[in-house]
């Protein structure tokens, strides 16, 4: 099948030194991608704030662009429609998808850009695109027929919802291909689909930035696309995390149009180590492993991830921190498990007290200790 293009074969050196000079461009003065982690991260709700007092881009750099989307929130979105706007022709190349080939487009068009996204991707590999968004079930099984749709977009479940509509009405449908994504993939269904004949591969993307992170054949985590710049980083702090650790995805996208510098997604993966077996030579994470927002309310009082590493930043000898919600009877009760080489639990919780402005145990564990699953904040209360 080949690449893509030669970007994705490059080498860390030069793919760095192509980002710095592209962040350069943009006005973003940094001589090396290290320099990123001295930067603010940009999160999703001053986004929002910044749109309420400036619709509806709130005074970010918006270029040429053909289309606005609103996303739930309201949050809105420029969009493109020249060559691959939106990136995901990569992607859909590393299905397979080309010019020979029909695309059942069930990602939506109405307001949010899923719809268009993948219809310009499909676009960038010479394939036609059936615009069928979701729904109609019955008539979307008709159109495949009719068609000849050979590859379905959409999310990973609707597309056996289609299949099980063919199935009952007796129709055999010509699906060899699947471009998933906006819901989890499990290993099962992916076996379903190809017991069916069908190749299924899926990308993390969002509406902000475009595609991410994409499956090639290998199917050995996600690969990161090469149009953007992602960080794993502590939730709650824009500070890198170690290669392997879990923790939230922060990205930059480096489109000209609508440049977002350490964009925080909210999202949850790891970065993976060495390249994959495929050849793309980009750094990999493991895909979508959770939710970063581990805003927790505990005796009546939200302690937020922030509030965790401003903990950890207040004394250098602590390694990590994660607070523990659980109950005791009726009553909260509040742990603060602090990995750190000794020091005095007694000072730690008085810290705790200033910062979180609540009281709780507080235990020293061994460094290392902590699972490697992101968490700053674990709730164990049962709400059944």
């Amino acid at each position: 099948m080949g690449f893509y293009d030669d970007l994705e074969t490059r080498s860390a050196d030069a793919r760095e030194a192509t980002h710095v000079a592209a962040l350069q461009a943009l006005g973003v003065k940094l001589g090396s991608l290290a320099e990123l982690a001295g930067l603010p991260v940009l999160r999703k709700s001053e986004l929002s704030a910044k749109q309420k007092a400036e619709p509806p881009f709130g005074g970010m750099h918006v270029g040429d662009v053909a289309h606005v989307f609103q996303s739930p929130g309201p949050i809105y979105e420029p969009g493109g429609v020249s060559h691959d706007w939106w990136r995901f022709g990569r992607f859909l190349h590393a299905c397979g998808i080309g010019s020979a080939d029909v695309v059942q487009n069930c990602f939506g068009y109405h307001l949010t850009p899923a719809g268009m996204m993948f219809e310009n991707g499909a676009r960038a590999v010479g394939a036609r695109v059936l615009p069928a968004g979701t729904g109609q079930t019955e008539l979307q099984v008709r159109a495949a027929k009719d068609v000849g749709a050979t590859t379905y977009a959409g999310t990973p479940d609707y597309l056996n919802v289609i299949l099980e509509k063919a199935d009952e009405i007796g129709e055999v449908l010509g699906f060899t291909k699947a471009a998933v994504s906006a819901g989890a993939l499990f290993p099962s269904l992916r076996q379903a689909y190809a017991d069916r004949g069908i190749s299924c591969l899926q990308c993390y993307a969002t509406a902000d930035l475009g595609h991410v992170a994409y499956e090639s054949e290998a199917m050995e985590g996600m690969i990161v696309d090469e149009g953007v710049i992602v960080e794993i980083v502590t939730p709650g702090t824009g500070d890198p995390v170690a290669e392997g650790q879990v923790g939230e995805i922060v990205v930059t996208s480096l489109n000209p149009d609508y440049p977002l510098i350490r964009f925080g997604t909210g999202d949850m993966s790891a970065v993976m180590s060495g390249v994959s077996p495929c050849g793309r030579t980009n750094m990999r994470i493991k895909g979508w492993m959770g939710r970063a927002d581990q805003t927790t309310k505990i005796k009546g009082m939200f302690v937020r991830p922030e509030q965790v590493a401003d903990l950890v930043a207040k004394h250098p000898e602590i390694a990590r921190a994660r607070v523990v919600a659980s109950r005791d009877g009726e009553m909260d009760v509040m742990r603060v498990l602090i990995e750190a080489d000794g020091g005095d639990a007694e000072t730690y919780a008085a810290s705790v007290v200033d910062v979180l402005k609540l009281k709780g145990t507080v235990e020293v564990v061994p460094v290392g200790s902590l699972p490697n699953d992101g968490l700053v904040i674990e709730d164990q209360r049962s709400y059944d």
